[in-house]
């Protein structure tokens, strides 16, 4: 089995189960009971959180611990609007953005709040001048993406910094999901940023749980109201096994980031090698430090990318689609789509995304497969013909 769909999940590590087993067998208490075994959960959850902060350079204080990179986005973006919306009701994100940042804006937008989504260039980047464009008085919240999950576009968030460090008012939040353990930190974190979301299942950690970093001098609004939990912005029981384990994943992660970012780097070239001079075969994420070093996304013009992914799958080889929606609001339109890349070639993209795991074998694996089926497509779509 070949296993390309690292940025859908990864494969929780060994290790971490083991921590999260353990933590889940002796360390059943409730963090928020008086008791010595609340004492000990309590405990452990703060250590976790110290050692989480540490990993990420920030403070304890800043670490939320949230069910995932969903919840972290939405805490984030709708606690920020309803927070600050006596200050005015603008918000900005753009059109390229995860689905759990693009339906909140479209949420906010159905509760009276003003949305600009900013556009992409053909290559899938969001232009720092259309935000300070974009930007009014009124203006309150900005949320832009660190790495597209569809292309693996790389956005110049430090850019975007410069021009809201004129506006220290707005809030800036950061979806880096796809960015953590890539070797691209430095590219995507900037100390204007305010507020940034992590899920664990992205780097090796269990599901179901995830951080939204806030800056602690920065207010807002709690969506789950209950025991006061995460110091009131996320009330209900602390996952803590789930959290333990995840601590134990980030720290994993980033002890071997630069090697296992290169090794995630050397797979994606040796494909794009195979590939790319393949009459009717669209490139989309090239190997260039624009880009995630371990996304690949690509089309075989003429054939859907469900095809290809399901053909693919025969041979135990595992990748993905991307999104291709046909709004023209493009609420939830897909990065392709935004790029105005035409339909008949956007429908036939899948998405390939490395592991540290994944090796060039593999790679070569994959090419003896894709060659045979674009050989079969080709025939039907007589590609290369004159």
């Amino acid at each position: 089995m070949i296993y390309f769909d690292n940025s859908a999940t990864t494969k929780i590590n060994p290790e971490v189960l083991a921590t999260y087993n353990k933590v889940a067998t002796d360390i059943w208490g409730n963090p928020s009971s008086l008791h010595a075994l609340g004492d000990r959960a309590h405990q452990l959850l703060e250590s976790a959180r110290e050692q989480v902060a540490k990993l990420l350079g920030v403070k304890a204080s800043e670490i939320f611990f949230t069910s995932g990179g969903t919840e972290s986005n939405n805490t984030a973006i709708k606690g920020a609007a309803y927070s600050k919306q006596t200050f005015g009701k603008h918000i900005i994100t753009t059109q390229i953005e995860h689905a759990s940042v693009g339906q909140a804006f479209s949420e906010l937008e159905d509760d009276g709040f003003e949305v600009t989504r900013l556009p992409v260039d053909k290559d899938g980047f969001v232009s720092p001048e259309s935000l300070k464009k974009a930007i009014r008085k009124d203006t309150i919240l900005v949320s832009i993406m660190a790495v597209n999950n569809e292309i693996g576009s790389i956005q110049p968030i430090h850019e975007f910094s410069k021009i809201l460090a004129d506006h220290p008012n707005i809030l800036f939040h950061v979806d880096t999901v796809q960015a953590i353990g890539k070797g691209i930190w430095d590219q995507v974190m900037d100390p204007r940023v305010d507020m940034f979301s992590l899920s664990s299942h992205k780097f090796h950690g269990p599901r179901g749980v995830g951080i939204l970093y806030k800056k602690v001098s920065k207010q807002i609004w709690p969506l789950h109201n209950g025991g006061g939990q995460e110091t009131g912005l996320r009330s209900g029981t602390e996952n803590l096994p789930a959290i333990a384990a995840m601590a134990k994943a980030l720290r994993l992660t980033l002890e071997n980031e630069l090697a296992d970012s290169q090794r995630e780097r050397a797979v994606k070239e040796h494909i794009l090698e195979g590939v790319r001079d393949l009459p009717g075969i669209t490139i989309f994420s090239p190997a260039n430090d624009h880009f995630a070093p371990h996304i690949l996304c690509l089309a075989l013009k003429g054939i859907r990318g469900e095809t290809l992914v399901h053909t693919l799958e025969q041979d135990e080889i595992y990748v993905s689609t991307t999104s291709a929606c046909h709004s023209k609001t493009f609420k939830e339109a897909g990065t392709l789509m935004a790029m105005n890349i035409p339909e008949a070639i956007a429908t036939g993209a899948i998405r390939l995304s490395f592991d540290a795991e994944n090796t060039l074998a593999e790679a070569d694996q994959f090419l003896v497969a894709f060659k045979k089926l674009y050989d079969h497509f080709a025939k039907i779509n007589h590609l290369g013909d004159k």
